[in-house]
């Protein structure tokens, strides 16, 4: 198996194989919350607009948007785990528009990646567990950064440890959470950016391994990109 790390955008654009489009703070850390609470689905929008467009079509799908951190004017929520844990998601599906994440699954998924799931800290052994199942000759990982454009130790603590996992490598992740507290976390602990980036984000983000399932990324009727959750028992079935 050949592994290849990269970073942002760009990075995307290289991926090729199964890839793992990685967004610890905060994206795929909060869409697995909302589907540990009962969501369908999700549809990941690279465009404001076209995220608004189908939140026309689809008004009880729960539409999530964020730029720059902040909640889009007109969405339901913003990007943050702490607010999808407070809400209902039960039965519903999601529009999900964000800086880096969801851009990224949109650039992999037009530069030819052969299947993409998503990647973050709390479900990180699953996705490692899932490519050592489906066993590519070729995984891609992509730290998505900030914004896509800017590196972030977040992103890319979670790559090394799905690289290590599946190199059977020793990796210190509690170690590297810690070191994170003060080298890239800082924003959840900054009483000015609290509106935006709420405390109890952090402890959600970080809490590694907490889920056993991975979200892969398919598409709906209509060829729209879509993100499902797959769990152990279903894997075999659904690949």
């Amino acid at each position: 198996m050949e592994i290849r790390v990269f970073e942002l955008l760009e990075g995307a654009k290289k991926a090729r194989g199964l890839t793992v489009v990685i967004d610890v703070f905060r994206a795929f850390t909060t869409e697995c919350y909302a589907f540990s609470e009962g969501a369908l689905w999700s549809w990941p929008i690279a465009r404001l607009e076209d995220a608004f467009a189908l939140k026309k079509r689809y008004p009880d799908a729960v539409f999530l948007g964020e730029r720059g951190g902040a909640k889009v004017d007109g969405c339901d929520l913003g990007n943050s785990p702490y607010d999808v844990t407070k809400t209902s998601f039960k039965g519903k599906a999601m529009i999900h528009s964000t800086s880096a994440g969801t851009q990224g699954i949109a650039a992999a998924a037009k530069a030819g990646a052969e299947e993409i799931v998503t990647g973050s800290l709390v479900n990180a052994r699953a996705v490692a567990a899932y490519i050592r199942f489906r066993n590519p000759s070729v995984v891609s990982i992509v730290a998505m950064g900030k914004a896509g454009l800017t590196s972030t130790n977040e992103d890319l603590i979670c790559a090394r440890y799905i690289e290590a996992l599946l190199k059977g490598e020793a990796y210190d992740i509690d170690g590297k959470i810690a070191w994170l507290r003060n080298h890239g976390a800082e924003q959840f602990f900054d009483p000015a950016q609290a509106d935006i980036f709420p405390t109890e984000d952090y402890p959600l983000c970080v809490a590694h391994d907490r889920f056993n399932f991975v979200l892969r990324v398919c598409r709906d009727e209509a060829g729209r990109l879509m993100i499902r959750r797959a769990d152990p028992p279903e894997w075999i079935e659904r690949t």
